[in-house]
């Protein structure tokens, strides 16, 4: 039985990352020129890295999930469920309350913001294209390995 395993195409993956690449940018640019206090500024670079850490997180925790289900091994335990889902939540109602409460122009809270869930979206993205490397990979060299005995 032959496995047919469907990669992404080269344009796909630069696009992703070229995405990824952008909403970096944009929350970079955004964050360094924000006006305003150097309090509410570290706080606002804090919460981006806890959300981009935070959606990473959660990615891989929902696909191993999946995986387990798909296989019938066990999973995650429900705390850490708990702890990756909160996480996730927390980072982004924290910083989403921090940027209603700043005092600054709502026109840069709205490029803030919009650049913000960009930044998670292509997160997401990114980390669906990058374990699906992975799987097709390790489906590969179990194939290679196979076809070698």
């Amino acid at each position: 039985m032959r496995v047919l395993l469907q990669r992404d195409t080269k344009a796909w993956q630069l696009q992703v990352w070229a995405s990824f690449g952008l909403a970096a940018l944009l929350c970079g640019v955004g964050l360094a020129y924000l006006p305003g206090r150097d309090l509410d500024r570290a706080f606002m670079v804090m919460g981006y890295f806890f959300c981009l850490s935070a959606a990473f997180v959660l990615a891989k925790f929902v696909r191993d999930n999946d995986s387990a289900r798909r296989e019938r091994r066990p999973a995650d335990t429900p705390m850490f469920k708990l702890v990756v889902w909160g996480a996730f939540f927390l980072a982004m109602a924290l910083t989403g309350w921090g940027l209603v409460r700043m005092e600054i122009n709502e026109t840069y809270k709205a490029f803030l913001s919009v650049s913000w869930l960009y930044l998670i979206t292509c997160t997401f993205t990114l980390a669906k294209m990058l374990r699906d490397r992975h799987e097709a990979d390790l489906a590969d060299a179990a194939a290679d390995a196979r076809r070698d005995q």
